[in-house]
């Protein structure tokens, strides 16, 4: 069996090649025009920009085009019911029965399921999610309230087009962020030096959400001395100088006091209201940071002095290039070109309107670059990314009408090694689920080429079997607390007497026209394995149940699904 495993695990690296487009991407300047999209263009669109494709989805945008697709979905707003009214109402029913219930991490999990299937908005949907393992806070910390971890992602939702300082400003002052990374009652030092700030929050604020470990060029490769080796873009000094900007901040409270500052008397909604500043414990002393020096000064002004970090950290030059390259990585291509991140970057820096962190215009850089759009790039062998877990069985409840029989999305934690070994907003640590720039150990075909292919980090021959087996069980019983989400396959079903047109509808469905000569092959030979009688009609049901059962199972844990193109 483990051989197995080790040789599925093989076929996915090498369909991926390390996932990436360094050199089969254009070099073009500007978007390629899209008009009229096939069935494959559109599939591959939904494949970057939502959690899946439907039949619906791709009529859609072959009715119009990938830009009118994009623009509708940047003005479509999130779900009336947020995560946290989801969460309010869910405690407040548990209540009922139970005074003292308390949320857990999974009511968080079905909320997210339920909304990434169902959501209208899926452009916004999944670049929160993008957003999610660049912001890491992780329900794994036992000091992450699910209420609070629900209305943390309904801001990242909400601010998914918008401008990226505003992101960071809520993302600094969110209690959970705040818990997280250790900052949220941060007290200046004292004059005898024994006691300095927290530092976390300043060093994972500068490594991981903005200007990263190196001084990059305009398109993301790093800037190098003489003898090559990469340039730090922060030193420790700029950590200790940037940690006391971040003293005197903690729990809101209308009545502030010592107290609410180290969670005492908490206010009931404190976990889902952002920080607020408490002047008593703010470090006046001067601060310097990345260039900056904010003076010493008798005067209290921490809301002032975030400002100016804030703003220090936006406007640095490695921003542009360094959250472009991580959100291509998320939607499109786990090597993207320098080309493409620069072309991407100098969005970011200027929105055509002199704008400089336009997120809704960023994304449509991503999605409308001739990289992501260009169907001759897709067949680069070393282009492409894995596809998360998580999304490969969102795809597969939106592609075939997932819903739930108790209309809660009771699916609860999916992140055990033998379920996806994912769960969202559960990842190990600050810094996600995987690095960026992860390349799998003895993977000569990635090394030596520079390629990266971040996903793998999370494989394995537990993992593979865990994947393979929980599609088996959403194939044939469900996913959840008593299997409670359920596929439909009624469509396919119709046409089981017709394996061409059933491995037509997968391949549109499910891998945006990419479909394999060898791979349509295996997928017909497992369709007429199962024979169909002319006169026993029972027999004739479930044999046509099986042969797309069968189908969609090959499909789903094939190289070629599992690596998106």
């Amino acid at each position: 069996m483990s051989r197995i495993w080790a040789g599925l695990a093989a076929l996915i690296l090498l369909a991926a090649c390390g996932g990436g487009g360094g050199g089969g991407g254009s070099t073009g300047t500007g978007p390629a025009p899209i008009a009229g999209p096939t069935e494959a263009e559109a599939g591959r669109l939904l494949a970057q920009g939502s959690f899946g494709a439907t039949e619906s989805d791709i009529d859609a945008i072959r009715a119009g085009s990938a830009e009118s697709w994009i623009r509708s979905q940047i003005s479509t707003p999130p779900p009336s019911v947020s995560h946290q009214a989801y969460l309010e109402a869910q405690l407040a029913e548990m209540r009922q029965t139970n005074p003292n219930a308390q949320l857990n991490p999974d009511q968080f999990f079905d909320t997210w399921w339920r909304t990434a299937v169902t959501g209208p908005d899926q452009l916004r949907q999944r670049v929160a999610f993008a957003y999610s393992q660049i912001f890491v806070i992780s329900l794994a910390s036992d000091v992450i309230d699910p209420l609070g971890a629900g209305a943390y992602y309904d801001t990242l939702t909400a601010n998914a087009f918008g401008n990226y300082r505003d992101i960071l400003q809520a993302v600094t002052l969110s209690p959970m962020m705040g818990r997280y990374l250790t900052y949220l009652g941060n007290m200046k030092e004292d004059p005898a030096g024994t006691r300095t700030p927290d530092e976390n929050y300043a060093r994972e604020v500068m490594q991981l959400m903005t200007i990263g470990l190196f001084q990059l060029n305009p398109d993301g490769t790093p800037k190098r001395d003489v003898t090559g080796r990469p340039l730090p873009a922060y030193t420790q000094a700029d950590i200790s100088g940037l940690a006391k900007v971040f003293t005197g901040w903690s729990w809101y409270s209308p009545t502030p006091t010592s107290s609410t500052f180290f969670g005492g008397n908490r206010a009931p909604d404190s976990a889902i209201r952002p920080m607020i500043f408490y002047p008593q414990y703010h470090s006046t002393s001067q601060k310097s940071f990345l260039g900056v020096t904010i003076p010493a000064s008798t005067t209290v002004d921490g809301p002032g002095d975030l400002k100016i970090a804030l703003d220090t950290l936006f406007n640095h030059p490695n921003t542009g290039p360094f959250v472009s390259r991580q959100l291509i990585q998320r939607l499109v291509t786990s090597n993207p070109s320098p080309a493409y991140v620069q072309r991407v970057a100098g969005v970011f820096a200027n929105n055509g309107a002199g704008v400089r962190g336009d997120m809704g215009a960023v994304v449509t850089a991503i999605l409308m670059d001739p990289e992501a759009r260009t169907a001759a790039v897709a067949e680069d062998p070393a282009y492409g990314k894995l596809r998360e877990p998580v999304i490969r069985v969102t795809h597969m409840l939106r592609a075939f009408y997932g819903t739930s029989t108790s209309g809660k999305w009771l699916v609860h934690s999916t992140s055990a090694t033998t379920s996806l070994g994912q769960s969202p907003l559960y990842a190990g640590s600050v810094f996600n689920f995987w690095r960026p720039g992860y390349v799998p150990p003895a993977t000569t075909a990635l090394g030596s080429r520079g390629l990266a292919a971040p996903e793998f980090q999370i494989v394995n021959e537990v993992t593979n079997a865990g994947y393979v087996n929980s599609v088996s069980q959403v194939v044939n019983s469900g996913i959840g607390i008593g299997n409670d989400v359920k596929v439909a396959f009624s469509n396919e079903t119709l046409i089981a007497d017709k394996p061409d047109q059933l491995a037509d509808r997968l391949n549109k469905l499910l891998l945006s026209g990419q479909m394999s000569g060898t791979l349509r092959k295996r997928v017909l030979d497992a369709v007429n394995s199962y024979s169909i009688s002319p006169t026993d009609g029972v027999q004739a049901s479930q044999a046509r149940s099986n042969r797309v059962r069968a189908a969609v199972l090959i499909v789903m844990t094939s190289p070629e699904y599992l690596v998106q193109k």
